[in-house]
């Protein structure tokens, strides 16, 4: 989810009136059994997905409408995912009331606060706080929800990601096409980053936990957007959680809240493994190599949004993660040769937003 106004704030709109139609046999047959007030009905944000959420006035305060239509969104992993967060003692939304083959969810409302937004209007000791308790609440995922339940982030996974780079970024975005050694150079970046994932480690990945997917509540954090939750890279969270789409902190933070989160993994028991349990800078270079998967994944996905779901907004974001992938590419030899293909998109970007 993104940021969530206070009911009332803007109209609904209903491009398809056969959803439209679904939506409201759906609410209005179970609004007596939880006191919901359909007059206050109003959008409260939308995502990266298909999928999108409305805030609706109960009896006994508020609750949060999923609206995730079939066949583009499957609500069951988020259903279930829930489910387990619940049972791992996590502050999540809880599932009152669910229409699968509709793709309706109400859910309970964790507020109007976003984890973002805390952090962009906070001092240096209160992001730090905020921080420290989504360490804290990391670790009690990675400990308690099951992980072998939940898909493998395996080989075929992470390449599928990497490959939305050169396909939706370098082509789409740029309109560049690699030569044969450039190729090459690429393809040797990706059995890197993918042999270096897969030699971690795994538990279960959140995917992004980052400060748009956490929310100020009680007990802090509420977790967000976790239907995509997958057995992977135990680095992989806190990648997400320090170098993220819409905040950037300097390197010492950076440093300081990883080796804080690592020192807690190790004395809790999270499955840090004999390599990166023994020594921080071996975890910090595995979080810094897992970060660059996600980060090149990133910018092949804010493309995408912008040249095939017709959402360019998130585009505008692109140098900040050209920043975060170039910084690690330069910093670690093997991974240099991805500076030359980096480097030239970069550098057209920065044209384009200055022209």
């Amino acid at each position: 989810m993104s940021s969530i106004p206070p009911a009332g704030s803007a109209p609904i709109a209903w491009p398809d009136p056969q959803r439209e139609r679904e939506f409201f046999s759906w609410i209005e047959a179970i609004a007596p059994l939880h006191g919901l007030r359909l007059h206050t009905l109003a959008p409260a944000s939308a995502d990266a997905s298909f999928r999108r959420y409305l805030r609706v006035q109960a009896d006994s305060g508020s609750c949060i409408v999923m609206d995730a239509p079939p066949p583009q969104e499957d609500v069951r992993p988020f259903v279930q995912v829930a489910q387990w967060i619940g049972e791992a003692g996590l502050n999540g939304p809880r599932v009152l009331e669910a229409d699968p083959a509709r793709g309706f969810l109400l859910l309970s409302d964790l507020g109007h606060q976003l984890y973002l937004a805390a952090l962009q209007e906070a001092g240096a000791a209160r992001a730090d706080a905020l921080m420290r308790d989504a360490i804290v609440a990391l670790v009690q995922w990675q400990l308690r929800m099951p992980a072998p339940a939940l898909p493998p982030y395996d080989e075929a996974l992470l390449a599928r990601e990497l490959a939305l780079f050169p396909q939706w970024c370098v082509q789409s975005e740029f309109g560049v096409t690699w030569s044969d050694a450039e190729q090459q150079r690429w393809d040797g970046v990706c059995r890197r980053l993918i042999n270096s994932a897969l030699a971690q480690p795994t538990v279960a990945v959140h995917r992004d936990w980052m400060p748009r997917n956490l929310m100020v509540a009680e007990p802090n954090p509420g977790i967000l957007d976790f239907q995509d939750a997958v057995n992977g890279p135990v680095s992989y969270d806190m990648a997400s959680l320090l170098r993220d789409a819409f905040i950037s902190w300097d390197e010492e933070r950076e440093i300081d809240w990883a080796a804080r989160y690592w020192s807690e993994a190790k004395r809790a028991g999270v499955p840090l493994g004999d390599v990166l349990g023994a020594d921080f800078g071996e975890f910090w270079r595995a979080l810094e190599w897992m970060g660059l998967q996600r980060h090149l994944k990133v910018l092949g996905i804010f493309c995408r949004l912008k040249h095939r779901d017709g959402k360019p907004a998130y585009a505008e974001d692109l140098p900040r993660f050209f920043s975060y992938a170039t910084k690690v590419a330069a910093r670690y030899a093997p991974l240099r040769p991805l500076l030359s293909l980096l480097e030239p998109l970069s550098g057209l970007r920065s044209a384009t937003a200055y022209a």
